[in-house]
C-alpha cells in the first residue's frame, strides 16, 4: 500500500508543514478522528487516505457536528462521516479502525484512562493511534491559579506526559513514543500559554499500537 502525499496546495493553517500524525497516514485506511474541531486538520486527514478510506470523526455536541458537515461538504470531502458521542464511550464497532488521531481533541476529558480504553477497542490489531496534546513539562505551580492574568481553564486538564504514557500502558497500548511538535493552533497556543507561564507546557505528538 503506498503512502498518500498530500497536495501542498490544501487549504490549511499548518504553513506548509504537514503534521506528521496525517504524514503516517496511507491511502484505503479507516480513520477515527476523536473531537479535534479542527478543519484544516481533518481535510489533511482526508486527503490522505484518499476516495477509498474513510475519516469517522466524533463530535461531543450537536452544534460541532453541525458545523464540522458544512465544512467538509464545501470543501468537497465526500470520505468523511460525523458522530455524535462521548470519547469516554465511542460509537464505534469493536477491531473496526485502522488509525485513531486526535488534534488537541481528548483535553477536555477528565477520564484519559477510559478514552483510551474504547480507543483500544475500536482498533484493529496493529493499529496505531496518533494524538496532539498539550502536556506539561514539569509540575504546574499552585499559585498559577491565583494569577488574574492566565485562563485556568487551558490548564485543568494539561497531564504530565509520564502520567499520559502510563494510562496509554494500563489501558494495553505499547510502542509508546513522543516528539514535540508545533503545527497548527496549538502553537499559537502554547506560545500564548508560555508568555505567562514560560516553558511548563508544550504542545506534544503521542504516539502508541495495539498489539497485533
Amino acid at each position: 500500500m503506498n503512502q498518500q502525499t498530500v497536495p501542498v496546495n490544501l487549504p490549511c493553517e499548518y504553513g506548509g508543514e504537514l503534521p506528521p500524525a496525517i504524514a503516517t497516514l496511507q491511502i484505503g485506511q479507516t480513520v477515527l478522528d476523536l473531537g479535534s474541531s479542527d478543519s484544516a486538520y481533518r481535510a489533511l486527514a482526508a486527503t490522505a487516505v484518499g476516495e477509498d478510506g474513510h475519516i469517522i470523526s466524533v463530535e461531543t455536541t450537536p452544534a460541532v457536528v453541525a458545523r464540522a458537515r458544512q465544512h467538509v461538504m464545501q470543501d468537497g470531502f465526500f470520505n468523511v462521516s460525523f458522530r455524535l458521542g462521548e470519547l469516554e464511550y465511542l460509537p464505534v464497532a469493536d477491531q473496526t479502525v485502522d488509525v485513531i488521531i486526535s488534534h488537541y481533541g481528548l483535553q477536555p476529558s477528565s477520564v484519559k484512562t477510559q478514552v483510551f480504553r474504547e480507543a483500544l477497542r475500536a482498533l484493529k490489531p496493529g493499529g496505531h493511534l496518533a494524538l496532539v496534546a498539550m502536556v506539561a513539562t514539569q509540575v504546574l505551580p499552585e499559585e498559577m491559579e491565583e494569577n488574574d492574568g492566565l485562563d485556568t481553564d487551558d490548564l485543568s486538564d494539561v497531564l504530565m506526559l509520564d502520567d499520559i504514557e502510563d494510562m496509554l500502558r494500563a489501558a494495553g497500548f505499547d510502542q509508546i513514543k513522543s516528539q514535540t511538535t508545533c503545527c497548527g493552533r496549538g502553537a499559537r497556543q502554547a506560545s500564548t500559554m508560555n508568555g505567562i507561564i514560560e516553558d511548563l507546557v508544550t504542545p506534544v505528538l503521542i504516539e502508541a499500537a495495539k498489539p497485533a
